[in-house]
């Protein structure tokens, strides 16, 4: 490895995580690193050569590989094989030119929702290919694993150390809280705030979708920032690191709803729509290999996150992904 200065690409650096990292990395400078955060605006990473000219621009010595065709649970039932197609080519192309830049080291996000529907839990790190995914989200899922392919393949041929982290679900400041797009937390955020924006009433009454029986792992995207920096800083090795709060952090889309209207001062009432699919029921995850680095990692208590998540999006309701 390089002893100069690192330079660091981040693509989908302008989105959820990549804003995370950047706020993270200002309040904690490391004179030997430069950071660069870029967006779809900037790069169609879609297209080998305009990944290339991104690439040929920054002359990067490591890339965190952000970016991705992502959405919540109902748009990717109806459009599997759009994420596939897209986040298949995306990766590949991030992934190739990085090998012919001889950069150093890559660092991929996976997801918790890639693992097989079938499983034991919690589950861990070797067992991302054991089985399919959920049918809710296949095409997701089956690109996201061929990162993990494709990483061992660079190793094996040409010891790069290509390597992926696997966060359970994000939320924070600068999430997409588009209706279409947005993942349970952002998407109940916005449709409380449209609720009660007129008016915080005790007659409003808050629909979630679903019985709010699923249980979920979220992890504030400021906790992951500090994780990935540590990866990029740290960790050296091809084989996936979960990167999740412990199993004992998981909560109900219930619990996760009241605690939303809680940091609203929601006066209304919580119902829920059982006629709505629930998607998966669990997908407990296992930070074991994590804690054995980290063993005293403190994650941001889930209240505060969600009350800090929800003071950003009050206050930045004009500028945010809507």
């Amino acid at each position: 490895m390089s002893e100069g200065k690192k330079i660091i690409l981040v693509t989908g650096g302008t989105g959820l995580v990549g804003k995370a990292i950047e706020h993270v990395i200002e309040t904690n400078k490391n004179e030997n690193e430069k950071w660069i955060f870029v967006g779809s605006k900037d790069a169609d990473l879609c297209d080998k050569k305009d990944t290339e000219k991104l690439f040929e621009k920054h002359k990067p010595t490591h890339v965190i590989h952000l970016a991705a065709m992502v959405g919540g649970l109902f748009h990717n039932m109806t459009h599997n094989l759009d994420f596939l197609r897209r986040n298949i080519h995306m990766n590949d192309n991030v992934l190739q030119t990085a090998h012919e830049n001889d950069i150093v080291k890559v660092i991929s996000c996976l997801s918790t929702c890639i693992f097989p529907d079938k499983t034991t839990y919690p589950i861990d790190e070797t067992m991302i290919h054991n089985g399919p995914p959920h049918p809710s989200n296949y095409g997701y899922s089956y690109a996201k694993r061929l990162i993990d392919i494709q990483n061992r393949g660079y190793y094996d041929q040409y010891h790069r150390i290509y390597t992926s982290i696997v966060p359970c679900n994000v939320f924070g400041p600068n999430d997409n809280f588009h209706p279409s797009a947005s993942h349970v937390i952002p998407g109940l955020i916005r449709r409380l705030y449209d609720l009660i924006k007129d008016g915080n009433t005790e007659d409003k009454v808050f629909t979630i979708l679903g019985s709010g029986k699923p249980l979920r792992q979220f992890i504030y995207s400021l906790d992951l920032a500090n994780l990935i920096i540590w990866v990029l800083r740290e960790y050296n090795s091809v084989e996936p690191i979960i990167l999740s709060v412990d199993e004992s952090q998981e909560v109900t889309i219930s619990q996760v709803a009241e605690a939303i209207a809680q940091a609203f001062n929601f006066k209304g009432k919580l119902v829920y729509d059982t006629s709505a699919a629930d998607g998966q029921y669990k997908k407990t995850a296992s930070n074991a290999k994590l804690r054995k680095y980290l063993p005293n990692f403190q994650f941001t208590p889930f209240n505060q996150a969600i009350k800090d998540t929800v003071d950003w999006y009050i206050k930045n309701y004009d500028r945010a992904r809507n």
